[in-house]
Protein backbone atom coordinates (compact mmCIF):
# COMPACT_ATOMS: atom_id res chain seq x y z
CA UNK A 1 0.00 0.00 0.00
CA UNK A 2 1.30 3.43 -1.00
CA UNK A 3 0.05 6.54 0.83
CA UNK A 4 1.00 9.99 -0.46
CA UNK A 5 0.46 13.21 1.46
CA UNK A 6 0.34 16.63 -0.20
CA UNK A 7 -0.26 18.24 3.20
CA UNK A 8 2.51 19.43 5.47
CA UNK A 9 2.60 16.96 8.35
CA UNK A 10 4.45 17.48 11.61
CA UNK A 11 7.67 15.50 11.90
CA UNK A 12 6.52 13.85 15.12
CA UNK A 13 3.41 12.48 13.41
CA UNK A 14 5.33 11.34 10.33
CA UNK A 15 7.83 9.46 12.49
CA UNK A 16 5.01 7.78 14.42
CA UNK A 17 3.21 6.72 11.25
CA UNK A 18 6.29 5.13 9.69
CA UNK A 19 7.07 3.38 13.00
CA UNK A 20 3.55 2.06 13.59
CA UNK A 21 2.88 1.06 9.97
CA UNK A 22 6.18 -0.29 8.57
CA UNK A 23 4.32 -2.36 5.96
CA UNK A 24 2.96 0.82 4.33
CA UNK A 25 5.00 2.93 1.94
CA UNK A 26 4.65 6.59 2.91
CA UNK A 27 5.54 9.62 0.81
CA UNK A 28 5.24 12.93 2.65
CA UNK A 29 5.28 16.03 0.44
CA UNK A 30 4.97 19.74 1.10
CA UNK A 31 2.39 20.48 -1.59
CA UNK A 32 0.54 18.98 -4.54
CA UNK A 33 3.28 19.95 -6.99
CA UNK A 34 5.80 17.91 -5.04
CA UNK A 35 3.31 15.06 -4.68
CA UNK A 36 2.27 14.89 -8.36
CA UNK A 37 5.08 12.54 -9.54
CA UNK A 38 3.94 10.00 -6.94
CA UNK A 39 0.19 10.18 -7.69
CA UNK A 40 0.11 7.53 -10.46
CA UNK A 41 1.16 4.85 -7.95
CA UNK A 42 -0.70 6.14 -4.89
CA UNK A 43 -3.49 4.10 -3.32
CA UNK A 44 -4.44 6.78 -0.81
CA UNK A 45 -3.97 10.56 -0.88
CA UNK A 46 -3.89 12.79 2.19
CA UNK A 47 -4.69 16.42 1.41
CA UNK A 48 -6.13 19.57 2.96
CA UNK A 49 -8.53 19.64 0.01
CA UNK A 50 -7.58 23.03 -1.40
CA UNK A 51 -4.84 21.90 -3.77
CA UNK A 52 -6.51 19.25 -5.89
CA UNK A 53 -7.38 19.89 -9.53
CA UNK A 54 -9.12 17.60 -12.04
CA UNK A 55 -5.68 16.98 -13.59
CA UNK A 56 -4.47 15.57 -10.26
CA UNK A 57 -7.26 13.00 -10.33
CA UNK A 58 -6.56 12.12 -13.96
CA UNK A 59 -2.91 11.25 -13.33
CA UNK A 60 -3.70 9.33 -10.13
CA UNK A 61 -4.68 6.20 -12.05
CA UNK A 62 -4.33 3.88 -9.05
CA UNK A 63 -5.94 6.17 -6.47
CA UNK A 64 -8.83 4.65 -4.52
CA UNK A 65 -9.30 6.89 -1.50
CA UNK A 66 -8.85 10.61 -0.76
CA UNK A 67 -8.81 11.62 2.89
CA UNK A 68 -9.17 15.37 3.46
CA UNK A 69 -7.44 16.50 6.65
CA UNK A 70 -9.94 19.32 7.12
CA UNK A 71 -13.69 19.77 7.05
CA UNK A 72 -13.73 22.14 4.07
CA UNK A 73 -14.48 20.58 0.70
CA UNK A 74 -15.15 23.78 -1.24
CA UNK A 75 -12.40 23.32 -3.82
CA UNK A 76 -12.56 19.57 -4.35
CA UNK A 77 -12.92 18.47 -8.01
CA UNK A 78 -15.93 16.28 -7.29
CA UNK A 79 -16.92 15.74 -10.91
CA UNK A 80 -13.57 14.14 -11.71
CA UNK A 81 -13.69 12.17 -8.45
CA UNK A 82 -17.22 10.93 -9.15
CA UNK A 83 -16.19 9.66 -12.59
CA UNK A 84 -13.53 7.53 -10.90
CA UNK A 85 -15.87 6.29 -8.14
CA UNK A 86 -13.35 7.14 -5.43
CA UNK A 87 -13.91 7.01 -1.70
CA UNK A 88 -13.69 10.45 -0.06
CA UNK A 89 -13.62 11.09 3.69
CA UNK A 90 -12.84 14.24 5.64
CA UNK A 91 -12.07 15.49 9.14
CA UNK A 92 -15.53 16.78 10.01
CA UNK A 93 -15.91 17.12 13.77
CA UNK A 94 -12.33 17.81 14.79
CA UNK A 95 -13.01 21.54 14.86
CA UNK A 96 -15.77 21.40 17.44
CA UNK A 97 -13.62 22.23 20.49
CA UNK A 98 -11.62 25.20 19.13
CA UNK A 99 -14.51 26.67 17.12
CA UNK A 100 -16.92 26.44 20.04
CA UNK A 101 -14.39 28.09 22.35
CA UNK A 102 -13.80 30.81 19.74
CA UNK A 103 -17.55 31.46 19.58
CA UNK A 104 -17.90 31.75 23.35
CA UNK A 105 -14.82 33.97 23.46
CA UNK A 106 -16.23 36.33 20.85
CA UNK A 107 -19.61 36.49 22.56
CA UNK A 108 -17.86 37.45 25.79
CA UNK A 109 -15.70 39.98 23.96
CA UNK A 110 -18.77 41.76 22.64
CA UNK A 111 -20.96 41.54 25.74
CA UNK A 112 -18.17 42.58 28.11
CA UNK A 113 -16.88 45.25 25.70
CA UNK A 114 -13.34 43.90 25.91
CA UNK A 115 -12.07 45.72 22.81
CA UNK A 116 -12.95 49.10 24.34
CA UNK A 117 -11.47 48.08 27.68
CA UNK A 118 -8.21 47.20 25.94
CA UNK A 119 -8.17 50.55 24.11
CA UNK A 120 -8.83 52.39 27.38
CA UNK A 121 -5.90 50.59 28.98
CA UNK A 122 -3.60 51.60 26.14
CA UNK A 123 -4.79 55.20 26.45
CA UNK A 124 -4.61 55.08 30.28
CA UNK A 125 -8.32 55.90 30.58
CA UNK A 126 -10.14 54.91 33.80
CA UNK A 127 -13.78 54.67 32.69
CA UNK A 128 -16.18 52.70 34.87
CA UNK A 129 -19.13 53.55 32.61
CA UNK A 130 -18.14 51.09 29.90
CA UNK A 131 -21.34 49.25 29.02
CA UNK A 132 -21.39 45.65 30.26
CA UNK A 133 -23.89 42.92 29.37
CA UNK A 134 -24.33 39.26 30.33
CA UNK A 135 -24.70 36.04 28.36
CA UNK A 136 -26.95 34.73 31.13
CA UNK A 137 -30.54 34.38 29.92
CA UNK A 138 -29.77 35.28 26.31
CA UNK A 139 -30.84 33.19 23.31
CA UNK A 140 -28.37 31.80 20.79
CA UNK A 141 -29.39 30.44 17.41
CA UNK A 142 -26.94 28.18 15.57
CA UNK A 143 -27.27 27.59 11.84
CA UNK A 144 -25.81 24.11 11.49
CA UNK A 145 -26.67 21.89 14.45
CA UNK A 146 -23.95 19.31 13.79
CA UNK A 147 -20.88 18.47 15.87
CA UNK A 148 -19.59 22.05 16.05
CA UNK A 149 -23.01 23.55 16.60
CA UNK A 150 -23.81 21.08 19.37
CA UNK A 151 -20.56 21.89 21.17
CA UNK A 152 -21.36 25.60 20.91
CA UNK A 153 -24.76 24.87 22.45
CA UNK A 154 -23.22 22.75 25.21
CA UNK A 155 -20.87 25.53 26.28
CA UNK A 156 -23.65 28.12 25.97
CA UNK A 157 -25.75 26.15 28.42
CA UNK A 158 -23.05 26.76 31.04
CA UNK A 159 -24.05 30.44 30.82
CA UNK A 160 -27.72 29.45 31.13
CA UNK A 161 -28.49 30.56 27.62
CA UNK A 162 -31.43 29.29 25.58
CA UNK A 163 -30.15 27.31 22.61
CA UNK A 164 -31.92 26.91 19.26
CA UNK A 165 -30.40 24.86 16.45
CA UNK A 166 -31.16 24.81 12.75
CA UNK A 167 -30.62 21.77 10.53
CA UNK A 168 -32.12 20.31 7.34
CA UNK A 169 -34.56 18.00 9.08
CA UNK A 170 -35.55 19.98 12.14
CA UNK A 171 -34.90 16.85 14.20
CA UNK A 172 -33.61 17.23 17.78
CA UNK A 173 -29.85 17.72 18.24
CA UNK A 174 -27.66 17.40 21.32
CA UNK A 175 -27.66 20.33 23.78
CA UNK A 176 -30.29 22.36 21.91
CA UNK A 177 -33.50 23.35 23.68
CA UNK A 178 -35.19 23.54 20.30
CA UNK A 179 -34.37 22.69 16.69
CA UNK A 180 -36.02 23.93 13.54
CA UNK A 181 -35.75 23.67 9.78
CA UNK A 182 -34.01 26.30 7.69
CA UNK A 183 -37.42 27.19 6.24
CA UNK A 184 -38.29 28.55 9.70
CA UNK A 185 -35.34 30.95 9.68
CA UNK A 186 -37.44 34.12 9.79
CA UNK A 187 -39.04 33.24 13.13
CA UNK A 188 -35.61 32.38 14.55
CA UNK A 189 -34.09 35.72 13.56
CA UNK A 190 -36.62 37.68 15.56
CA UNK A 191 -35.92 35.70 18.72
CA UNK A 192 -32.13 35.38 18.99
CA UNK A 193 -29.63 37.62 20.73
CA UNK A 194 -26.77 35.79 18.99
CA UNK A 195 -26.87 34.18 15.56
CA UNK A 196 -23.98 31.84 14.76
CA UNK A 197 -23.46 30.35 11.30
CA UNK A 198 -21.51 27.11 11.03
CA UNK A 199 -22.93 26.38 7.58
CA UNK A 200 -20.72 24.80 4.89
CA UNK A 201 -20.39 26.09 1.36
CA UNK A 202 -23.04 24.41 -0.82
CA UNK A 203 -25.44 25.46 -3.56
CA UNK A 204 -28.21 25.58 -0.97
CA UNK A 205 -26.31 27.86 1.43
CA UNK A 206 -24.88 30.31 -1.15
CA UNK A 207 -25.75 33.83 0.07
CA UNK A 208 -28.46 32.37 2.28
CA UNK A 209 -28.24 35.34 4.64
CA UNK A 210 -29.06 38.68 3.02
CA UNK A 211 -29.59 42.21 4.24
CA UNK A 212 -33.29 41.59 4.88
CA UNK A 213 -32.42 38.82 7.31
CA UNK A 214 -30.29 41.15 9.44
CA UNK A 215 -33.08 43.73 9.29
CA UNK A 216 -35.38 41.20 10.96
CA UNK A 217 -33.01 40.72 13.90
CA UNK A 218 -33.09 42.69 17.13
CA UNK A 219 -30.96 45.84 17.19
CA UNK A 220 -28.80 44.50 20.03
CA UNK A 221 -28.20 41.16 18.29
CA UNK A 222 -24.76 39.84 17.31
CA UNK A 223 -23.95 37.78 14.20
CA UNK A 224 -20.97 35.39 14.23
CA UNK A 225 -19.85 33.58 11.06
CA UNK A 226 -17.41 30.68 11.48
CA UNK A 227 -18.75 28.54 8.63
CA UNK A 228 -18.12 29.92 5.15
CA UNK A 229 -18.12 33.50 3.92
CA UNK A 230 -20.14 32.54 0.85
CA UNK A 231 -23.20 31.82 3.01
CA UNK A 232 -23.62 35.58 3.50
CA UNK A 233 -24.33 38.35 0.98
CA UNK A 234 -21.34 40.39 2.15
CA UNK A 235 -22.46 43.64 0.50
CA UNK A 236 -25.85 43.27 2.16
CA UNK A 237 -24.18 42.65 5.51
CA UNK A 238 -22.04 45.77 5.11
CA UNK A 239 -25.16 47.84 4.42
CA UNK A 240 -26.91 46.35 7.43
CA UNK A 241 -23.93 47.16 9.68
CA UNK A 242 -23.73 50.73 8.34
CA UNK A 243 -27.39 51.15 9.22
CA UNK A 244 -26.85 49.55 12.65
CA UNK A 245 -29.51 46.94 11.98
CA UNK A 246 -27.66 44.73 14.48
CA UNK A 247 -25.12 45.64 17.14
CA UNK A 248 -22.08 43.67 16.00
CA UNK A 249 -20.78 41.14 13.48
CA UNK A 250 -17.86 38.79 14.11
CA UNK A 251 -16.48 37.41 10.85
CA UNK A 252 -13.87 34.68 10.76
CA UNK A 253 -14.69 33.81 7.13
CA UNK A 254 -15.20 36.04 4.08
CA UNK A 255 -16.47 35.84 0.52
CA UNK A 256 -12.88 36.45 -0.60
CA UNK A 257 -9.92 35.32 1.48
CA UNK A 258 -7.62 36.90 2.42
CA UNK A 259 -9.94 39.85 2.95
CA UNK A 260 -8.75 42.60 0.55
CA UNK A 261 -6.97 45.52 2.21
CA UNK A 262 -9.47 47.98 0.72
CA UNK A 263 -12.49 46.21 2.25
CA UNK A 264 -14.58 48.50 4.44
CA UNK A 265 -14.99 45.65 6.93
CA UNK A 266 -11.50 46.28 8.31
CA UNK A 267 -12.44 49.70 9.67
CA UNK A 268 -16.04 49.24 10.78
CA UNK A 269 -16.29 49.72 14.54
CA UNK A 270 -19.21 47.29 14.83
CA UNK A 271 -17.38 44.48 13.00
CA UNK A 272 -14.66 42.16 14.31
CA UNK A 273 -12.52 40.50 11.62
CA UNK A 274 -10.35 37.44 12.27
CA UNK A 275 -8.35 35.62 9.52
CA UNK A 276 -10.14 32.24 9.36
CA UNK A 277 -8.49 30.96 12.53
CA UNK A 278 -11.41 29.79 14.67
CA UNK A 279 -10.57 26.12 14.12
CA UNK A 280 -6.79 26.33 14.46
CA UNK A 281 -5.00 24.97 17.52
CA UNK A 282 -1.83 22.88 18.08
CA UNK A 283 -4.04 19.80 18.58
CA UNK A 284 -5.44 19.97 15.04
CA UNK A 285 -3.27 17.39 13.26
CA UNK A 286 -3.38 14.93 16.15
CA UNK A 287 -7.17 14.89 16.02
CA UNK A 288 -7.17 14.69 12.22
CA UNK A 289 -4.93 11.63 12.21
CA UNK A 290 -6.98 9.89 14.88
CA UNK A 291 -9.85 9.96 12.41
CA UNK A 292 -7.69 8.93 9.46
CA UNK A 293 -6.23 5.94 11.28
CA UNK A 294 -9.69 4.82 12.34
CA UNK A 295 -10.74 4.89 8.69
CA UNK A 296 -7.51 3.18 7.65
CA UNK A 297 -8.42 0.22 9.84
CA UNK A 298 -11.77 -0.02 8.05
CA UNK A 299 -10.07 0.31 4.66
CA UNK A 300 -7.58 -2.48 5.39
CA UNK A 301 -9.92 -4.93 7.13
CA UNK A 302 -13.21 -4.20 5.40
CA UNK A 303 -14.87 -4.22 8.83
CA UNK A 304 -16.78 -1.36 10.38
CA UNK A 305 -17.95 1.97 8.98
CA UNK A 306 -16.00 4.93 7.70
CA UNK A 307 -16.09 8.15 9.69
CA UNK A 308 -17.21 11.17 7.67
CA UNK A 309 -17.77 9.41 4.36
CA UNK A 310 -18.60 12.08 1.79
CA UNK A 311 -21.46 11.90 -0.69
CA UNK A 312 -19.57 12.97 -3.82
CA UNK A 313 -22.84 13.91 -5.53
CA UNK A 314 -23.70 16.42 -2.81
CA UNK A 315 -20.15 17.45 -2.00
CA UNK A 316 -20.54 16.95 1.76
Amino acid sequence: MFIVSSAKIRSRIKDQLTKDYPDIQWQFCQNIEEATPYLPEADILLTYGEDLKPESIQVATNLKWIHVLSAGLDKMPFQAIKERNMLVTNARGIHQVPMAEYTIGMMLQVTRNLALIHENQKDKVWNRRVKMEELHGKTIGVLGAGAIGSEIARLSKAFRMKTIGVNRSGNPADHFDETMKISELDSLLQEVDFLVSVLPRTKETHQLLKKEHFEQMQEHAVFINIGRGTTVDQDGLVEAMRENQIAHAVLDVMEEEPLPEDSVLWEMENVTVTPHISGITPQYQDRAFEQFLSNLRVYRTGEGNYMNKIDVNRGY
